[in-house]
């Protein structure tokens, strides 16, 4: 489902946009004849100023605190000025806005509790694809997350994951490094077809003006999802 309405916006303020992101949407730089998110929130936000400063032409322009992949649903911010911007990249930077994503893999992963996932990833931008390397690689980045075994069902995982690092296509990799692909994930060695069995299902960040925690959550659209519920 991709595409954008207004109810997809989940918090607005002077200050910020916190909006749920479809699956197949680009964030940024769509293909010709294709609307990416930014741009759908730039015509929602001057369509706003007209209809409230008449014959200004004055656009607020979202600036993204956060990135999602074309394929990946969930949870995004924007900021609506340069102020929140540097404070939400400053967030992003020092750890204290929180990521959470759930996932579907391919296989059964056996292990409880908290698990750990540490590689050293290299992409590359020719295939837009990135690969686990030994670390002193040339150009290879650590890339650091934590998950946990919410659910199993025959051949597959529900799994909840914290990321501890934000690299290229970090989970897909490190997953299908491990064994268990991401449903869905032909790229990255997946064997079932269909959607890409992510989400960035809960985001939590302080407000970049008033401090004030803000915490959001969005129900995973896609139908792999829904059989574990």
């Amino acid at each position: 489902m991709a595409g954008f309405c207004r109810e997809d916006i989940l918090m607005e303020d002077n200050d910020i946009l916190v909006v749920h992101k479809h699956a197949g949407m680009a964030v940024q730089n769509a293909r010709m004849g294709q609307m990416d998110l930014e741009h759908a929130l730039l015509n929602y936000l001057a369509k706003q100023t007209r209809a409230e400063t008449p014959g200004q032409a004055r656009t607020q322009i979202p600036y993204l605190a956060v990135r999602l992949d074309q394929p990946v649903e969930g949870v995004l911010v924007f900021a609506k000025n340069k102020d929140a911007a540097g404070k939400l990249g400053r967030q992003v930077k020092d750890g204290t806005m929180k990521k959470e994503y759930l996932a579907v893999c391919e296989g059964k992963i056996e292990k409880q509790g908290v698990q750990k996932f540490e590689d050293f990833l290299v992409k590359d931008g020719r295939s837009n694809t990135s690969r686990v390397v030994q670390p002193g690689t040339a150009g290879a980045k650590k890339a650091v997350l934590e998950y946990e075994v919410i659910r199993t069902q025959e051949n597959r995982t529900l799994v909840q994951i914290h990321l501890g690092t934000g690299r290229h296509h970090q989970i897909r990799v490190q997953f299908s490094h491990a064994g268990y692909p991401l449903a869905g994930d032909a790229k990255y060695g997946a064997k079932e077809k269909g959607s890409l069995a992510l989400c960035a299902h809960h985001l939590e960040l302080k407000h970049p003006r008033t401090g004030k925690r803000l915490s959001f959550t969005v129900k995973p659209e896609g139908e792999i999802f829904h059989s574990f519920v």
